[in-house]
């Protein structure tokens, strides 16, 4: 198969896979509310875990986590041309931010973000977990970590990596998140973002 093809081809799989709302398929499973219909609407872990509690909550992150992995694991082994992987993992991004199943009303991609940095350069990866955890284990503010942790990809990519492809691949997966936290940075700004571990939304 042509290395175009192949690169195309796993783009579409990645986003058909980045689609999967594990946050509604899970809440549905275990009876709960649906995190479209309560609280933030958001289909991420920080709303699922704040209405239907930790064990969905963790499946919700282990999914949308695993779905970004996997993707950037792929692209890691060399299974499709560097260019094209990027793209497969921004595509999985995109999927879970504008999914098609959910009339393109997603979540806001930090799991599944960090799941395909995870699996397509781990020590990246593991640097933007530290970052988010050490943020929101201080202030208690996912979006925060979010915010920090993304923010500082593109020139740790740059400083860690020295490729310009990669470094322009993080510039887009920020942008892409950060954008979708705006509501979250007004918020923060307000003094009225809700923080993990409290029941207000």
């Amino acid at each position: 198969m042509a290395p175009e093809l192949l690169g195309a081809g796993f783009c579409l799989i990645a986003y058909f896979l980045g689609s999967i709302p594990f946050g509604v398929v899970f809440s549905y499973l275990w009876g709960t509310q649906d995190p479209r219909q309560a609280g933030s609407q958001n289909i991420g872990f920080t709303n699922v875990l704040r209405l239907s509690g930790k064990k969905v909550g963790v499946f919700t992150l282990i999914g949308d986590l695993g779905k970004g992995w996997l993707v950037g694991w792929v692209v890691s082994v060399g299974l499709v041309p560097k260019l094209w992987g990027l793209t497969a993992v921004l595509a999985v991004l995109l999927g879970h931010l504008f999914p098609i199943f959910l009339k393109f009303r997603g979540g806001k991609g930090v799991a599944t973000g960090l799941g395909g940095i995870l699996g397509l350069h781990f020590p990246l990866g593991l640097l933007l977990v530290v970052l988010w955890g050490t943020a929101v284990g201080i202030w208690r503010y996912s979006s925060g970590g979010a915010l920090m942790a993304f923010g500082a990809f593109p020139m740790a990519s740059w400083f860690v990596t020295g490729d310009m492809e990669f470094t322009s691949f993080s510039v887009l997966v920020s942008a892409f998140i950060i954008f979708r936290h705006k509501d979250n940075i007004a918020h923060l700004l307000q003094g009225t973002e809700p923080r993990i571990g409290t029941n207000s939304l």
